[in-house]
């Protein structure tokens, strides 16, 4: 009984978009391993921009500073 958890800021992902990621991992589970895709759980959490961080930085300031390293 496969479990997938996938997280993504809060930035307005679709619901058809939601429901390819839904798809789309249980396809992948179904072909690689063989599980059944009644069986199969997909968890899509939305987190708060403020509440996720990347190499130190929360991600806003991440994304900017990295904009300003391809801009420079």
């Amino acid at each position: 009984m496969p479990y997938v958890k996938i997280e993504v800021t809060r930035e307005g992902v679709t619901q058809d978009q939601k429901k390819q990621l839904i798809a789309g991992a249980t396809e992948l589970l179904v072909r690689v391993l063989n599980k059944d895709p009644a069986a199969t759980f997909v968890v899509i959490d939305e987190v708060d921009l403020d509440n996720w961080g990347v190499g130190g930085l929360p991600v806003a300031e991440w994304r900017r500073a990295q904009a300003a390293g391809r801009s420079g």
